[in-house]
């Protein structure tokens, strides 16, 4: 038996990095997975956003690690899209304990870039990080109360949501903002919500191997960096933590064992925030 059995967790940003580790982690715990993920590309991000076939591969993934999973293309910056889709899960699977709001987008430029540019990267990013985990929370939490089982909501963060860096241009600071903006509402929430036992938590990765961090984008941002090299060095010997290093501090924040934790900012970081 699994520490989720019979549970249903939803998550964004779920077609690959952590939030298709997440996925497999809480499937392997027993619970089905109702995800979404816009699958496209996003203009002013200077990565390739992951794809339908991606999607496709974290559902055989699931159901390899012997769960379900409901996925659909969903951009997490349409409310409406995101109730559509969480309220057809939760008809499909009959519950929700738990979500995961990961989706987030990191837009950099390592070169002078006009204002304009730089709104776009502003607007984007908080759009997507802040505003998109704020839609997930808001058309989960009628299911959560209606259920009267208590449940979880852990927004994703980051270091660049506890500590301030992010250089000086609308991509790094919107970032900056939008981490630190996800704080502001999981605090907000989780005395909101005490009342009915549903638990609210970020989580704080340092630099983790995904396609966020590891792209030509942002390899040539944290080079130009003003006070980069030591100074984004994690303590501890790791330049890089894996998905699956985040998804244990989900499974846990999640799982019965935190019942009581909430209102946390819950570093995985190898040190940094502590460092600086």
């Amino acid at each position: 038996m699994g520490s989720l059995d019979g549970r249903v967790a939803f998550i964004t940003g779920v077609a690959r990095g952590q939030g298709r580790s997440h996925a497999v982690r809480l499937a392997s715990e027993g619970a089905a997975i109702i995800g979404v993920d816009i699958c496209a590309d996003i203009a002013s991000n200077g990565y390739p956003m992951a794809t339908r076939d991606e999607l496709d591969e974290t559902v055989a993934l699931v159901e390899a690690a012997g769960s379900k999973m409901l996925g659909s293309v969903t951009d997490v910056r349409d409310f409406h899209a995101v109730k559509d889709a969480m309220d057809s899960g939760v008809e499909h699977f009959g519950r929700l304990d738990i979500v995961c709001a990961n989706a987030g987008i990191a837009p950099t430029a390592f070169r002078e870039i006009d204002i304009l540019e730089e709104l776009d990267m502003w607007n984007d990013v908080v759009d997507v990080n802040l505003s998109g985990s704020f839609h997930a929370a808001k058309a989960a939490i009628p299911h959560l109360i209606a259920g009267a089982r208590g449940g979880s909501i852990i927004f994703t963060s980051s270091t660049a949501g506890l500590r301030g860096f992010g250089g000086m241009q609308g991509g790094g600071l919107g970032y900056a903002a939008s981490k630190h903006g996800i704080v502001g509402l999981m605090r907000a929430l989780a005395n909101a919500l005490a009342p009915y036992s549903i638990r609210v938590n970020t989580v704080h990765p340092t630099a983790v191997n995904t396609m966020m961090a590891v792209n030509p984008a942002m390899t040539a941002f944290l080079e130009a960096y003003p006070d980069g090299g030591p100074h984004l060095k994690n303590p501890m010997p790791v330049d890089l933590l894996e998905p699956e290093d985040i998804s244990a501090a989900i499974a846990y924040l999640v799982s019965d064992a935190a019942k009581y934790v909430t209102g946390v900012t819950f570093p995985v970081d190898a040190g940094f925030c502590n460092k600086l």
